[in-house]
């Protein structure tokens, strides 16, 4: 059986007012019988234990919040849709699992960041290669975004991302805005 403190009072016991579906597990909303406050628990299957060989060869065990935050980091302050990052760190986490290996290299990880990143916004995606692939000066960064853009030439721009306005755009904006200004002084 399954006990859950309240996180009000610490009563040790609630009752489950609603369950539903979620993902890849189960939202429970429940009521302390105590004070009668309300939280939410989400309940997940742990699967067989997942270790990541490190670059510098130790292994530990995987840990999702570690991959959720490297992802976090690099799109803080990107205009994605809600949930976007929690969702690719799902993705890559069940992806992790069918492989069914015990052990996996965290170039493999690293390696399922970027691609999903490539695709889901350019901008996280250099934050995170400037930190996985260490970049060492601003050569070697200029050489990956020279890299993205011509690979952007060949493949249209994600739909996630925000369109830039066309050069032609641009210049009638700024005119326009210039004589405005004029106008109103």
């Amino acid at each position: 059986m399954f006990v859950m403190n309240c996180p009000y009072c610490g009563y040790h016991d609630s009752k489950v007012v609603d369950s539903r579906d979620v993902n890849d597990g189960i939202r429970r909303r429940r009521q302390c019988l105590r004070c009668d406050s309300r939280f939410t628990t989400y309940e997940r299957l742990q699967p067989a234990s997942l270790f990541v060989i490190k670059k510098d060869e130790r292994r530990e065990e995987f840990n999702r919040n570690k991959l959720l935050t490297g992802i976090r980091k690099a799109c803080e302050k990107r205009p994605l849709p809600m949930g976007t990052v929690d969702k690719l760190a799902d993705d890559i986490e069940a992806e992790l699992y069918r492989i069914g290996k015990a052990e996996l290299p965290s170039t493999t990880i690293g390696d399922m960041v970027m691609e999903r990143l490539k695709s889901l916004d350019y901008i996280a995606y250099i934050r995170f290669a400037s930190v996985y692939r260490e970049f060492t000066d601003i050569t070697a960064l200029k050489q990956e975004i020279d890299t993205l853009v011509s690979s952007e030439a060949e493949t249209p721009t994600p739909t996630s991302q925000l369109p830039l306005l066309p050069g032609e755009h641009l210049g009638g904006t700024v005119s326009r805005q210039r004589r405005d200004r004029r106008r109103k002084a």
